[in-house]
């Protein structure tokens, strides 16, 4: 299974783009993984909120495949334990889903336009974290999945 993970903006704090970093690598093991980052608008000051989410909207979705799954990290999503979310992601493992894509919005959320492409919204929690926090957040959940799915002990019951 290939998944990828498209975030709006760079990751400005070096700790954050380490453990990034760390999360990477070991999903690498578990999955094609790939990170893709759509640069910051320039000269946002003088656009609406509106007008900063269709334009990163329209750049996300140049980035979609037709037979992508598009799953946004939004926090009007379902929530799910970790156990729950493992075993959602392992059905989509079986059923042969050629292409998963999470991503993270920029600080704004999403258009109208991604909401509409959008297979799934997922939300992580219930409290709210920096659109650059979400990163890492998801990152190691992802990887904890796959430990679940594969019985190994970084997991705790």
């Amino acid at each position: 299974m290939r998944i990828r993970f498209i975030t709006i903006g760079k990751t400005q704090e070096l700790w954050l783009q380490k453990g990034i970093s760390c999360y990477e690598e070991r999903l690498k093991h578990y999955c094609s993984f790939e990170r893709i980052e759509i640069p910051d608008l320039k000269s946002r000051a003088h656009l609406t909120v509106e007008q900063i989410k269709e334009q990163e909207g329209d750049m996300l979705l140049k980035r979609i495949e037709a037979q992508d799954e598009l799953i946004l990290l939004d926090e009007r999503g379902t929530e799910a334990t970790s156990k729950q979310l493992a075993l959602q992601l392992e059905k989509k493992m079986i059923h042969r889903a050629q292409s998963l894509v999470f991503v993270a919005g920029g600080a704004y959320g999403f258009s109208s336009a991604v909401y509409a492409r959008a297979n799934e919204l997922r939300a992580l929690s219930q409290l709210t974290f920096s659109h650059q926090m979400v990163r890492i957040i998801f990152l190691e959940q992802l990887y904890r999945c796959f430990t679940i799915i594969k019985g190994e002990p970084y997991h705790h019951k």
